[in-house]
Parts: structure tokens; C-alpha cells; sequence
């Protein structure tokens, strides 16, 4: 039986595949798009009495997502990370010791495509581990509830990560006639 609690590792392998199969494949995005709605829909409890008839929901707004900023994100951890090709790379044939330093190097570019593009900070305050309440009307577009979810706030429980907001972009503007589906240059030595 494998662990289902897949290593640090193994998790930043997944999230990155799944990133860029999620940008290339929109099949596979809606699946993602699928799972993620019903994990992050917490178990509702169950009714004391038949419930009311309700009026009909409205239908969900979807905008039209540009693929532009996520591609010129994408150019932006290959060119200071070479995160690409480190993604593209086999790794099976390494060693942990040998994915070492090349990992180093990709972590390093990536924080400094975040510290430059972006002011990020944490959903909640509080360090992880601690113990919080969260009383109803809490954000459940920022906060998920995990675990045994069961009857209705305020809910008690420990933080198990405090969650990350954007709170500011940065991100280059493009010229006209820009192609941002070219993530990389090839390079051709003379």
C-alpha cells in the first residue's frame, strides 16, 4: 500500500506538471476545474426539516480567461529559472543528491520572479499549527475546509496552511505583435 500523502517533492513534480498540462490541454482543465469544485465544496448538513422551494439558481458567469499574462508568467520562470527545462527534464535516471542543485537554482529564479512581480501575503495571520476558529460568513473562496467537515460554523481547527493572496502584479507590458506562445528563444550558436 503507498502512502497517500505524496513527499514535498513529489508535490512540486505534480504541481507543475499539472500547471502545464492544465495551460495546454483544456480537457485535462476541466477535469482539474471539476475536482477542485467539488473538493473545495464542504459537506453540507443534513436538513432538519424538507427544505423550502427555493427559486432557481442563476446560471454561473464565466469571463473569457487571456492566455497572455499566464504565458508571459511562464517566459518570465523559464527565462530566470529555467523552469521548463527542468519540468521537461526526465529526472528518473538522477539521484536525489544530483537533483539537488539544479532544483536550487530553479527555487532561487522562481522567488525572484515572485519578489518582482508580485506582493504576495498570507489569507490569515496566525502561524500554521495554530488553532483558530472561523465563524460563519468566513470566505470560503479563501479559506477550505479540509477534514471531517461536519455541521455548520463556527467551526475550530488547526491551520494547516495559511494560504497565499496576490495583493499586487507586476507584470511587463507587451508590445503589439508580441507571439507570448514563444516562452523561450531558440538558440542557434554560430
Amino acid at each position: 500500500m503507498t502512502d497517500p500523502t505524496p513527499s514535498f517533492f513529489k508535490r512540486v513534480s505534480l504541481a507543475f506538471g499539472s500547471f502545464f498540462s492544465t495551460l495546454g490541454n483544456p480537457g485535462y482543465a476541466a477535469r482539474v476545474q471539476d475536482l477542485r469544485e467539488h473538493a473545495e465544496t464542504p459537506a453540507a448538513p443534513a436538513p432538519a426539516a424538507p427544505p423550502a422551494p427555493a427559486a432557481p439558481a442563476a446560471p454561473a458567469v464565466f469571463k473569457e480567461a487571456s492566455p497572455d499574462a499566464a504565458l508571459q508568467l511562464l517566459a518570465l520562470l523559464q527565462r530566470e529559472a529555467r523552469l521548463i527545462d527542468f519540468v521537461q527534464e526526465d529526472l528518473s535516471g538522477y539521484t536525489d543528491a544530483e537533483i539537488g542543485g539544479p532544483a536550487r537554482l530553479v527555487h532561487e529564479g522562481c522567488a525572484k520572479v515572485l519578489r518582482e512581480h508580485f506582493t504576495l501575503a498570507p489569507v490569515r495571520p496566525e502561524a500554521e499549527g495554530s488553532r483558530i476558529t472561523l465563524q460563519g460568513g468566513f470566505d470560503a473562496r479563501a479559506i477550505r475546509l479540509t477534514g471531517n467537515v461536519v455541521g455548520q460554523a463556527p467551526f475550530q481547527g488547526a491551520l494547516s496552511h495559511r494560504g497565499w493572496r496576490a495583493t499586487e502584479t507586476r507584470l511587463p507590458r507587451l508590445a503589439a505583435g508580441h507571439d507570448a506562445t514563444v516562452l523561450a528563444q531558440a538558440e542557434v550558436e554560430l
